[in-house]
Order: structure tokens, then C-alpha cells, then sequence
């Protein structure tokens, strides 16, 4: 008798473990499964940005010269914008540029935006024309008008930029901007997650192409540009910044594709936010705000607006985290609370297995 239950619990036993067996085999599916994390956000609040960070610290892809040089025509086109929009606005805002000539002014704003090099003549009117009074009013107002945050970055470099052995540095690459159309992935191992990063147009016209993406994402990571508060829109001038992000963050909070997705608020250009707040109130674009030129009270004050917008706030939380995109340290510190995050949710979809 005894020997025959010895067998019977040798069989349980053995079911159990063939049973924990099969537990493990799911688990480590869904711990080896490539996580899709999907960057959405409005135009330029610094998608890209962040994909490019993650080419510098997961795939060392910019280490090669060779690599970055291909980048010399994107820092070249975002100089000729750069100029072209300050002489322009200048000229709108009847600043005039008094320490060169007509001619000279034409001259660079007859500057295609494919140029392949520029000659010493170019770049040294280039930077007269930077460095003169007029413009530098001009660039105080930027907000009037369209400007890429990097504007003066490269403009206080034109003398390294312009000269004919240049090679873009990491730095030159991250600063640069670059018009997403389509959608950009990159595969990278972090700790024992293995990502998907997909980042896709933010204009409005792209926007469409998004619905291809939603299937099967991990985690969505919703961009917010802080410091354009007071900034209009690139394709509708009538319409506010901030106000397009919120619009946008209210229609992917909600939407049925994410119901059980994670979403994590990255309210990105946090020290370009904390300059400007010195000297333009929140209430430019905010009426109910009365915090005054704050830091800490108008990030909380955003921070509070997205959040209000999720319907389901009882049961799903949206995880924010303020931050620089520029700032390669930073970017390492956001996505390993990021890795925590979808740890995380991996862990609760095996418990629910």
C-alpha cells in the first residue's frame, strides 16, 4: 500500500513540476518578447531627439566619423533656416539690420537649404549678421515666430561648422532637427529587456499613419515640448502649442487601443522651460493659471492639466517624468524608469497568465 501511494504522489509530483515547467516556458516568452515602446507627440517637442539618444548610448552608432558625417547636410540645412527665419522675422518685425548691406542680406537668404559647403565669404556674413544688434532683438522674440530651438546653438558655432573639414559631433547630432515623415524604429537591449522604439511624424499630416503602430504596443511614450507655452502651432498659426499637446494627449490617453497600455508623460526641454519661465508667465496661455513666474508652479500646473484629462484615472495611472532630450545622462535616467515601468507590467501580465 504504501509503495502504491509512493508511485501516486511520484506522479503528482511530477505533474507539478511539468506544470511549473510550462510556467517558467510563458514566463521567459513574455520576458524575451520584444517590448514596442511607441514615441507619439505633437511636431518637434523632441521625438526624434530622444531616438537619436538612444543610437548614442544603446548602438554606439555616431562613434564612427564616417557615420557621423552624414549628418553634415542636416547641420548645414538647419543653419540656412536658422538665418533665413531671423532675417526674415527681422525684416517683419521692422528690425533692420544695419552692419551689412542689401546685397549681402539677399545673398543669404538666396541660400538653398540642400547647400553642400560654404565658403569663407558665407560663413563670416553668416555670423555678422547673427552677431548684430537687430537680430539679437529679433531672436527675443522668437516666439513670434517659427524657430528651432537649436538656432543659436549652431549659430554660435558657425565658425566650426563652416569649415571645410567638418565633421558633425554627438552633440551637433543631437541638436540637429530634421523633419520626421514615416515612421523610424530602432532595436536595442536594455538590461534583460530587449525594445522596440518606433517614433513617428508629429504634424499633423502624419498623424494618420500613427493607427499602423498601435497594435501591440508595450508602453506609449507621449512627448511634451514645456517651453512653447506661448508658441503657435508650425501648420496652424491660430493655434496654440500646448493647447495641440493637450488636445493630442487627450485623444491617446483615451483611446480604446490603450486601455491596459502603460503611458508615460515625458514633459521634455525642462531647462529651456525653466529659462523662459524667469520673464513669460504661464497665464500667456493659461488664464486659470496664477502661480507667476515659477518653476516648480508651472510645472505642476501642466503636469496637473494632462493628468485631468484621463477618464480612467481610478484605474490607470499615466507615469510623468520632466526632462532634457539633449542631455544624454538624463535620457539614461528617464528609460531606466522606463525599463522599471514595463518590468513591471510584464510581471502583472504573468501573474494574470
Amino acid at each position: 500500500m504504501g509503495c502504491l501511494m509512493n508511485k501516486k504522489t511520484k506522479k503528482r509530483i511530477a505533474t507539478r513540476e511539468q506544470g511549473i515547467d510550462e510556467m517558467i516556458r510563458k514566463d521567459q516568452e513574455i520576458m524575451d518578447k520584444e517590448s514596442k515602446l511607441l514615441l507619439l507627440g505633437p511636431g518637434e517637442s523632441g521625438k526624434s531627439t530622444i531616438l537619436k539618444q538612444i543610437q548614442v548610448i544603446h548602438k554606439k552608432k555616431f562613434d564612427d566619423p564616417e557615420e557621423r558625417k552624414k549628418y553634415r547636410l542636416v547641420v548645414f540645412d538647419n543653419v540656412v533656416h536658422s538665418i533665413q527665419s531671423l532675417v526674415t522675422a527681422s525684416t517683419r518685425f521692422n528690425n533692420e539690420i544695419t552692419n551689412v548691406s542689401e546685397s549681402e542680406i539677399e545673398e543669404i537668404c538666396n541660400l538653398e537649404n540642400d547647400v553642400k559647403y560654404f565658403t569663407k565669404e558665407q560663413a563670416n556674413l553668416i555670423q555678422k549678421i547673427w552677431e548684430s544688434e537687430s537680430i539679437q532683438e529679433t531672436y527675443l522674440q522668437r516666439n513670434k515666430f517659427h524657430l528651432f530651438d537649436s538656432a543659436k546653438f549652431f549659430l554660435d558655432n558657425i565658425e566650426r561648422i563652416t569649415e571645410q573639414d567638418y565633421i558633425p559631433t554627438v552633440k551637433d547630432i543631437i541638436q540637429s532637427r530634421s523633419r520626421t515623415t514615416g515612421i523610424f524604429d530602432v532595436d536595442f537591449n536594455y538590461g534583460d529587456i530587449k525594445f522596440r522604439l518606433s517614433d513617428v511624424g508629429g504634424q499633423r499630416n502624419e498623424r494618420r499613419k500613427w493607427i499602423h503602430c498601435f497594435q501591440g504596443v508595450t508602453a506609449v511614450l507621449f512627448v511634451v515640448s514645456l517651453n512653447e507655452y506661448d508658441e503657435k502651432l508650425f501648420e496652424d498659426s491660430n493655434v496654440s502649442r500646448m493647447e495641440e499637446s493637450l488636445l493630442l494627449f487627450d485623444e491617446i490617453c483615451n483611446s480604446r487601443w490603450f486601455i491596459d497600455t502603460p503611458i508615460i508623460l515625458l514633459l521634455n526641454k525642462n531647462d529651456l522651460f525653466e529659462e523662459k519661465i524667469k520673464t513669460k508667465d504661464l497665464n500667456v496661455c493659461f488664464e486659470d493659471y496664477g502661480g507667476g513666474c515659477d518653476y516648480d508652479n508651472a510645472l505642476k500646473f501642466i503636469r496637473e492639466k494632462f493628468l485631468s484629462l484621463n477618464l480612467r484615472s481610478k484605474t490607470k495611472e499615466i507615469h510623468v517624468r520632466e526632462m532634457c532630450a539633449t542631455d544624454t545622462d538624463n535620457i539614461d535616467d528617464v528609460f531606466e524608469t522606463i525599463k522599471e515601468i514595463v518590468s513591471t507590467d510584464q510581471k502583472k501580465n504573468i501573474s494574470n497568465l
